[in-house]
């Protein structure tokens, strides 16, 4: 399974090196407040779903597919279709454990999302920060350092080792929310582009 996951993580991350990088500004008063507001815009929000893909590396393997990720309160659901063969994986949970279905002697149980996918797939991926960077957030529990672009949205986040850097925003979206998200805590890279964000309650079903 994770072979099958590896085909076009090389293309994906390409593609991350050619994108733009934004004007970055250090924070001010203005952009920080800007940024509250939407925090406490979206704090409110438990339940969302995106539709997007994702690409990942440890700096010699990777992986890359399809992504729907559906967040409902602490309950996740996060398939990955791998390209051409259209293999995929499941992970879903709450803050009670996690299951990871869809790999070689699976499925399998745990009580932490990020050890499943470190031991099935050797992927690193900060899934309990991702959660929050995701819309453009600061994850609680640690400092974080922001520098900002266009709009007074944030550019690049500096988080528990990790540098997050926002490549471009949904403005038809208020608050706005990310597009391109490219996180790396060398040799890790985590590469997010969003196709879709639907912000409320999860469906039924959504993901499967």
């Amino acid at each position: 399974m994770r072979r099958l996951l590896l085909m076009g993580a090389a293309a994906g991350l390409a593609l991350a090196a050619c994108a733009p990088v934004p004007v970055r500004k250090p924070a001010d008063q203005a952009a920080l407040a800007a940024q509250a507001a939407r925090e406490k815009q979206l704090a409110a929000i438990e339940g969302w779903t995106l539709e997007g893909h994702l690409a990942v590396s440890d700096g010699r393997e990777g992986g890359s597919g399809s992504l729907t990720w559906t967040q409902d309160g602490d309950r996740y659901d996060f398939v990955l279709r791998a390209p051409i063969t259209g293999k995929s994986f499941r992970l879903s949970g709450d803050a009670g454990g996690a299951m990871l279905e869809g790999v070689d002697g699976g499925p399998l149980r745990g009580a932490d999302a990020e050890a499943l996918m470190r031991k099935a797939l050797g992927w690193e991926v900060p899934l309990r920060e991702l959660r929050a960077w995701v819309l453009g957030l600061r994850a609680p529990g640690a400092p974080a350092e922001l520098s900002f672009g266009e709009h007074d949205l944030p550019a690049l986040l500096q988080q528990d080792g990790w540098a997050v850097d926002y490549r471009a925003w949904d403005l038809a979206h208020q608050p706005p929310l990310p597009q391109k998200i490219f996180a790396s805590q060398p040799p890790y890279k985590v590469k997010l582009s969003i196709d879709s964000f639907r912000l409320g309650p999860a469906c039924a079903g959504c993901g499967r």
